[in-house]
């Protein structure tokens, strides 16, 4: 079907769209963390480049970085139309994330960054792996759910 509207007009209308955020890749961070009984974070706190979860007490930022947006190397695909205007976007994109990265590690943050494939199941254990490594807890540590831990 052809677009009702001129080329400039299409363009005005969707620099109007809005982002609504990574709700559905956030959510299935939350179901991971409570699942093996990790407490102390909290969500969209006010911090620079706005990390989606954030462990005051340990320093700790975490990021769930879509494979589209933030360039995952498995995963990122380029859009067939309007080629120049999406690499230079996902670029800055890229280069906005080093940037916040570099800027809390300065700032004494730990920053840990997971990307959108790694919250299944098949990679949700290597995940909270990964968190409670950053924590400071020991990787020795059972990563069963805390719902299949035996009961006494």
């Amino acid at each position: 079907m052809a677009d009702i509207y001129p080329k400039a007009k299409r363009s005005q209308i969707m620099s109007r769209v809005r982002a609504q955020g990574n709700l559905k890749t956030e959510l299935a961070l939350v179901k991971l963390l409570r699942q093996h009984s990790i407490t102390g974070w909290r969500r969209h706190p006010k911090l620079f480049g706005n990390p989606d979860f954030v462990f005051r007490e340990h320093r700790l930022a975490i990021f769930v970085d879509g494979c589209f947006w933030h360039g995952c190397p498995k995963h990122a695909s380029q859009p067939a139309t309007n080629r120049a205007f999406w690499e230079k976007k996902l670029l800055r994109n890229k280069d906005r994330d080093r940037l916040v990265t570099r800027t809390l590690r300065k700032g004494g943050w730990h920053v840990l960054r997971i990307w959108q494939h790694e919250l299944t199941a098949k990679g949700g254990a290597r995940c909270i792996l990964r968190v409670r490594m950053a924590l400071g807890r020991s990787s020795t540590d059972s990563i069963a759910p805390a719902s299949a831990k035996a009961v006494k």
